[in-house]
C-alpha cells in the first residue's frame, strides 16, 4: 500500500489559501519536502510525507523558514531591540543576536555587548556609546580593513630560442 503511494509522488497537496499557488510534496535527494514554487521546506518524515495536509503544509510555509547550520537551527531573525537613530551615522540602532552573542549595529559599525550590560535594560545613549568606542577603535587600528584584489603581473617576455641551420655533410 505505502509502495503505491509512493509511486504517485510528487503529490498535489492543493493551492496555498493565503496566495494561490500550488503546493506539492515530494521525496527528494535529501529527503522529504514540501515546494510552493521556489520555497523549499523540509518534512520531518517519510510517513508524514504521504500523510501531510493542506493545511498542515501552509503552516509549514507560514513559519519563517530554517537553516541547519553547525548543528544548531538557525532562523533568519530579525533585531532584538531597537534603540533609535544613531547621532554620529544618522542611521537605525539595533540589537541583534549573532553567532558570537549579542551586538549593537548602525548596520556598518557592530559593537559587542559586555557581560554586565543586558540588552531589556539597555538605554540608547549606552548603544550608542558602545558603536562610537568601536568605532574609535576601528579607526586607531587603521580603519575598517578591506582586501584588496592581487596585482596582476605582466608575464615575462620570453624570447624565441634561435635554431641553427644543421650543418649538411657532404660525402
Amino acid at each position: 500500500d505505502d509502495a503505491e503511494k509512493l509511486l504517485q509522488l510528487p503529490r498535489s497537496l492543493g493551492e496555498d489559501p493565503a496566495d494561490g499557488k500550488e503546493i506539492v510534496a515530494n521525496n527528494g535527494r535529501y529527503g522529504p519536502y514540501v515546494v510552493k514554487e521556489k520555497d523549499f521546506r523540509s518534512i520531518d518524515s517519510e510517513n508524514q510525507l504521504l500523510e501531510i495536509t493542506l493545511e498542515q503544509a501552509s503552516k509549514i510555509f507560514s513559519e519563517p523558514k530554517v537553516f541547519k547550520r553547525g548543528g544548531r537551527n538557525m532562523a533568519a531573525k530579525g533585531p532584538l531591540r531597537e534603540f533609535g537613530t544613531d547621532p554620529v551615522s544618522e542611521r537605525p540602532v539595533v540589537a541583534k543576536d549573532g553567532r558570537f552573542g549579542v551586538y549593537v549595529t548602525d548596520g556598518e559599525t557592530n559593537a559587542s555587548i559586555g557581560k554586565g550590560d543586558r540588552i531589556e535594560e539597555m538605554s540608547p545613549e549606552r548603544a550608542y556609546e558602545l558603536i562610537a568606542i568601536r568605532r574609535e577603535a576601528v579607526a586607531a587600528k587603521g580603519g575598517p580593513t578591506k582586501k584588496k584584489a592581487a596585482k596582476k603581473k605582466a608575464p615575462a617576455k620570453k624570447r624565441a630560442a634561435k635554431k641553427k641551420a644543421a650543418a649538411k655533410k657532404t660525402t
